[in-house]
């Protein structure tokens, strides 16, 4: 289980997740249109999702299903 950031993010990316993340699992370079979280590394804290304030964050099966590619966009960022 992880977490996944989803559309609100973009153009936002506040990066109040990455300052919580106890794993530095939250990654996104100037170039990226949003924040990105790695699955191989999120511990499933939660953290980021109570400091998010456009609440982009979501557990992956809690994800919206209007924002559910969000899921495959954030996998492959990681790839």
């Amino acid at each position: 289980m992880f977490y996944v950031i989803t559309e609100p993010c973009i153009g936002v990316k506040d990066k109040a997740c990455v300052e919580v993340c106890p794993v530095d699992c939250i990654h996104g370079g100037q170039d990226d249109a949003q924040m990105f979280i790695n699955p191989d590394e999120c511990i499933f804290c939660g953290g980021c999702t109570l400091e998010c304030p456009v609440e982009a964050i979501y557990e992956e099966k809690e994800v919206p299903t209007k924002w559910k590619h969000f899921i495959a966009l954030n996998a492959a960022h990681f790839e």
